[in-house]
């Protein structure tokens, strides 16, 4: 199936630009007929909106409890986003590997299930507001914080993953509703994480010096 054929098949809804996340997520959802859901696919569905969109889903599930891995597995894709975003450019591109690659439709519904009445409850306190901090050119700010954000996402970090993903899912909220005070709270979360990941790497590398200097104590 096609991006256009998937968009047709949302036909009768209100275009990509005029509704909301919670609405373009529960109409990916309500789709019965569709075992997977292509990334591919998702970015032509998303049109305009794409980059907010798919940083909102490759980040949010990463604030939940998850397996270990699927981390560095959404973060790749966040790496990009975030990136192009930086660069300024109109609308993401995805590389075939990444594109062509697809989350199971029951796995993907469930995750939504959980986070659409929070999105839902978000998007009501959403406004376009401070629109300058949410619109080209400081979008290129949002996306360097985004990039070092999902820079620590991918890596191997205890307590690395929840934080910085929030922090993410905020900003790609704020850029849909175009709302600039969101984008002020991103930061702070941003500026929260950064913090508490450093104070964990810190807290290892301090642990892994104890017991080095104990081990060669023994020897």
């Amino acid at each position: 199936m096609t991006s256009h054929e998937y968009t047709d098949g949302l036909a009768g809804a209100p275009p990509h630009e005029e509704r909301r996340l919670s609405a373009i997520l529960a109409a990916l959802v309500a789709d019965g007929t569709r075992t997977r859901i292509g990334i591919g696919e998702l970015v032509g569905a998303m049109q305009g909106r794409a980059f907010g969109v798919l940083m909102f889903i490759f980040a949010i599930p990463n604030v939940l409890p998850t397996p270990p891995g699927v981390s560095s597995v959404l973060g790749a894709p966040l790496l990009l986003l975030s990136l192009q975003l930086a660069l300024g450019r109109p609308a993401p591109w995805l590389p075939k590997f990444i594109a062509r690659r697809s989350l199971p439709a029951a796995e993907f519904g469930a995750v939504v299930r959980r986070v659409v009445p929070w999105i839902a409850r978000a998007e009501r306190l959403l406004k376009p507001r401070l629109g300058t901090l949410a619109r080209p050119p400081a979008e290129r700010l949002i996306g360097f914080v985004c990039l070092l954000l999902a820079i620590v996402l991918f890596l191997p970090i205890p307590l690395g993953n929840m934080l910085p993903a929030l922090a993410i899912s905020i900003f790609s909220l704020a850029i849909l509703e175009r709302d600039g005070v969101a984008v002020l709270i991103g930061y702070v979360t941003a500026a929260v994480s950064v913090f508490v990941v450093a104070g964990v790497v810190y807290a290892m590398v301090v642990s892994a010096i104890f017991l080095l200097r104990h081990a060669v104590g023994w020897l």
